[in-house]
């Protein structure tokens, strides 16, 4: 216990799944933690359950909203170490029926809120002489997923994108740690939405039948040790938490 004492995380997506029990992990070892969501009834409801936790409206797209949202954690907590961009969603089309519409959201909450967020958090992480950024990432960016295009490309991104900011935190020597997690099929209201609206014999369905799905919890104990001095030699990776999906 205690592991994320004095530390404050913020947690994009955090009003379920994923994000939500990240954040009762990490205030479980310590943390004071900010969660936020669009999801705003179910976001105050899951901070009203977590100590020391708070709950702010965001939309990641929004970059005047990320500069508000670090000020308000530097306002309350006085300090950033840690910060989740978890924030997602799925729509599903193959390339030749997805709209572009439904192309460019997935592309623009994901790769475009994951962006505006560390360079909102950046400069005040370095500030305090160190930090940890964990990027959501998935097992859909390390493999071709027909009926997920926009999703496969916006977390293959995020990978791409994780390793060129931590290696510019090594250029800059400020401490902050930057990684990303590509979970496989997991337990939450997102996935149990995604896979209802997959007919029964879509290659989709695959990882649930093959590989089993995980738990928030699986993905949420890596989160506590990428962000905690546990994980202090670990930068610039994508740590896959899948089961053996993308073994073969």
């Amino acid at each position: 216990m205690g592991k994320m004492n004095g530390k404050v995380a913020l947690i994009t997506g955090g009003a379920s799944g994923l994000g939500a029990e990240d954040a009762r992990v990490l205030a479980r070892e310590g943390a004071s933690v900010v969660i936020t969501d669009m999801q705003a009834e179910l976001g105050a409801q899951v901070a009203a359950e977590i100590p020391n936790c708070v709950f702010l409206q965001h939309d990641v797209r929004d970059e005047a909203r990320w500069a508000e949202v670090v000020a308000e954690t530097l306002a309350r907590f006085g300090r950033l170490d840690t910060l989740v961009n978890n924030a997602g969603l799925v729509r599903f089309g193959t390339v030749e029926d997805l709209s572009y519409d439904d192309f460019r959201l997935q592309t623009d909450v994901m790769v475009g809120g994951t962006f505006l967020g560390c360079k909102a958090a950046l400069p005040h992480m370095s500030r305090d002489g160190s930090g940890s950024i964990i990027n959501m990432a998935s097992v859909a960016g390390l493999k071709g997923i027909s009926a997920i295009p926009a999703y496969t490309a916006a977390k293959a991104g995020i990978i791409g994108m994780t390793r060129s900011i931590a290696v510019h935190c090594r250029e800059q020597a400020n401490r902050i740690r930057v990684n990303a997690i590509a979970p496989g099929g997991i337990v939450t209201p997102m996935t149990a939405q995604a896979l209802a609206e997959l007919p029964a014999d879509n290659a989709g369905l695959d990882q649930v039948q093959g590989h089993g799905m995980g738990q928030p919890a699986d993905i949420a104990s890596m989160v506590l040790y990428l962000a905690c001095d546990d994980g202090r030699h670990i930068t610039g990776t994508t740590i896959t938490i899948d089961n053996g999906e993308t073994m073969a």
